[in-house]
């Protein structure tokens, strides 16, 4: 994983003065995306993630975080078909609000929704949603984009409370996952962990109750289902080669590379 801002390009702050003419074609796909193999999540996404991609943690910027994988390889989505189509059901919400992104003042206290120009719905021939009315102020379709930033950004805050008890467990570990496909060789993604089985189990009762009624103790438990997708990338990777794989199977943790 690289930065959180991934796949944003020249995303600057939305105002009227510039962008009231400016529309968004919400129908374009996810080709956007293709360049990425995994993307952020939050905690409350674990449910309907869960079921479809594999959920590991990355260390970024000091933090402890989810991310859902999307691929085996650096700079390769296995889940967007050649249409642009997003195959799995469920689309990560990191996905979903693209172009748009909070910037955060340094203090951190004030925050300003930003739009990526480079985005490739967005434009200036009135083809989509606009942005701002003509009398300046902001659309419904905005006021709509803003309330799911928002929620987002709460949601984030949930999760980074969860990564930090994580780490202060010491549940986490490293590992990597290797699959064997024919006539390529083996194929290595590592760089992540996740939360070791035997960890969970040692963790003291009276900090196992505190898991349980904040729900971290059911995150804990579909993040450890969802390692069962690797399967699915695994098929979706076979599908990419043209050949079939002949196995997929946990490698020990060595000097891992970034996800």
């Amino acid at each position: 994983m690289s930065t959180q801002l991934m796949f944003y390009e020249t995303a600057v702050p939305l105002s009227a003065g510039r962008h009231g003419r400016c529309s968004v074609e919400t129908d374009r796909g996810y080709g956007f995306a293709r360049g990425v193999n995994s993307v952020p999540l939050t905690a409350v996404e674990f449910p309907l993630a869960a079921a479809e991609y594999p959920i590991v943690f990355a260390r970024t910027g000091g933090q402890v975080l989810p991310v859902a994988v999307l691929g085996a390889r650096r700079g390769e989505n296995l889940c967007l078909g050649p249409d642009d189509r997003w195959l799995p059901r469920y689309v990560p919400a990191f996905v979903r609000r693209y172009p748009f992104v909070f910037a955060h003042s340094d203090d951190g206290k004030a925050l300003t929704l930003c739009l990526d120009e480079a985005g490739p719905g967005v434009n200036f021939e009135g083809r989509g949603q606009g942005l701002f009315g003509p009398d300046g102020q902001p659309a419904a379709y905005v006021h709509g984009v803003l309330q799911f930033a928002l929620d987002y950004r709460a949601q984030w805050q949930r999760t980074q409370a969860f990564g930090r008890r994580l780490h202060a467990l010491g549940l986490l570990e490293p590992t990597q996952v290797e699959f064997e496909v024919d006539g390529a060789g083996p194929v290595r993604l590592g760089g992540f962990l996740v939360i070791g089985r035997e960890r969970l189990k040692a963790v003291a009762r009276a900090r196992l109750e505190e898991m349980l009624k904040s729900d971290e103790l059911e995150l804990a438990y579909l993040h450890l289902q969802s390692l069962r997708n690797f399967g699915t990338l695994r098929e979706r990777l076979c599908g990419a080669q043209g050949d079939d794989i002949a196995s997929a199977s946990r490698a020990p943790a060595g000097a891992p590379q970034a996800v």
